[in-house]
């Protein structure tokens, strides 16, 4: 009885599918073939070199018996035979390809299906040629932007500030005495390739248990190994290799620096979790030490880089505290990568209230202009399109928000490059019994328009 046809598709479209695996391991840049073919020409020496040893009798042999074959074979027409043998050949190579690393596969994730080895090998040759980006900031807006661009890259730096003082890393910072870990932990976990369940603990904050409710697991993690180790630049790269991180996070600097803020009504406040929740607007930002000393890692990272991101994020609490750092100011002054600034959609009460686009921009190079910084840092702004009207605006015009208003004729004027683009993604929150929206910037949405960014300026560059 012959074979139902189910049957005979299924194993057709399966030899198929090996076939097209076996393929993809020829694509060039895998470095795989480089090597196969490196073996495959020492097993000729090897044999080469025994044939030598045994004063090249079995070469004589060997060469008698193909002549021998090849002579049968012509006779029996050439014009039949020779295309017959070299498909089984190339079959032959194809199958024991397409098995081998298969067996590699399945020894090495023998959960993933077996497309995975190859299809990650081919997202990794793209992800190293992408070009080094250096990303400064610090809270969410940081994080969601690295979880987008490791879809663009694998060359990534964020330099996070810390000069967090609230919530969790707040508490480790004062009975532990380390440097705030909550941002570093974000950005780890926004880097991370390892596991999902391995970066949901890293996340997880207990809800409960005496001294532990508040605490995420990441922050207790970072501070033992701080702890353990004296340094949080080597907690860092410990956490690192434990999440399969892509790319690198460095602090901003290894002081123990405290925020201050000078408000226009004459006041003066200590900390960032205070200088967040202030009621007249910021003049000036200091930060104790004055000048604290940046990292190497991060120096270097900017004197490579291709491009240089300033936010999103909390403007004078997330983003202006990594500017407090002049050696940073310094290197990102003397690189010749374009260097982006990325608005906020909408603003933060007690921070940026009435500011649009030029008044962050302002801001930014006032506080360069009072340490010294003439002209200045960020050339380009990226903004939000006007957000359209919808219960979500509503919501934060409620509580005192607007959305980032941005004037690109004045801007063009004054010499900056804009770009308008739609970022924002909903995002469910709870109030009470009722869910709403809330607005901002959405991963793929943002890493999407810097990329068309840093495109654009490579295209004019070359012009």
């Amino acid at each position: 009885m012959g074979q139902p046809a189910g049957e005979h598709h299924h194993r057709r479209d399966e030899l198929v599918k090996r076939s097209r695996r076996a393929v993809q391991w020829l694509q060039p840049g895998l470095v795989v073939k480089r090597w196969v073919l490196t073996s495959a020409l020492g097993l000729v020496m090897a044999l080469l070199g025994a044939a030598i040893w045994a004063d090249l009798k079995p070469i004589y042999w060997t060469i008698t018996a193909i002549e021998t074959l090849l002579r049968s074979l012509a006779g029996a027409g050439g014009g039949f035979t020779g295309p017959l043998v070299l498909l089984l050949g190339a079959a032959m190579i194809l199958i024991g390809q397409s098995r081998s690393f298969g067996s590699i596969q399945r020894a090495l994730a023998p959960h993933q299906n077996e497309t995975a080895l190859v299809d990650a090998l081919v997202a990794q040759r793209r992800l190293n040629r992408g070009p080094n980006i250096v990303a400064i900031g610090g809270g969410t807006g940081l994080s969601t932007l690295l979880s987008g661009l490791k879809r663009y890259s694998g060359n990534l730096t964020a330099i996070v500030t810390v000069a967090d003082d609230g919530g969790s890393s707040g508490i480790l910072r004062r009975e532990l005495g380390v440097q705030p870990p909550g941002d570093i932990r974000n950005c780890l976990a926004a880097l991370a390739r390892e596991e999902p369940l391995l970066t949901k603990l890293f996340q997880y904050r207990f809800t409960a248990g005496s001294g532990l409710e508040g605490h995420s697991f990441g922050n207790l993690f970072i501070s033992a190994l701080t702890a353990i180790t004296g340094s949080l630049e080597t907690a860092i790269t410990a956490s690192s290799k434990v999440l399969a991180v892509q790319g690198q996070v460095v602090p901003a600097t290894s002081s123990d620096v405290r925020l201050w803020a000078e408000l226009e009504d004459g006041r003066r406040l200590e900390g960032e979790s205070n200088i967040g929740k202030a009621d007249s607007p910021i003049v000036r930002l200091g930060c104790t030490p004055s000048r604290p000393a940046a990292l190497p890692r991060a120096l270097e990272a900017i004197a490579q880089a291709d491009l240089i991101v300033l936010g999103p994020g909390s403007l004078y609490t997330s983003l202006l505290p990594n500017l407090l750092v002049p050696q940073l100011v310094e290197a990102i002054g003397r690189s010749q990568a374009p260097r982006l600034y990325i608005c906020n959609l909408m603003t933060q009460p007690g921070e940026t209230d009435g500011l649009d686009v030029a008044g962050h921009l302002r801001a930014i190079e006032a506080q360069l202009a009072t340490h010294g910084v003439q002209g200045r840092l960020f050339d380009a702004v990226l903004a939000q399109e006007a957000l359209a009207s919808g219960p979500e605006l509503n919501y934060y015009r409620a509580r005192g928000a607007e959305p980032v208003h941005c004037d690109v004729k004045q801007l063009k004027k004054q010499g900056y490059v804009v770009m308008l683009a739609s970022m924002q993604g909903k995002q469910q929150r709870s109030a009470g019994r009722a869910s709403r929206g809330t607005l901002r910037h959405e991963p793929r949405n943002l890493a999407l328009a810097v990329m068309r960014f840093y495109r654009n300026s490579q295209k004019n560059k070359s012009n």
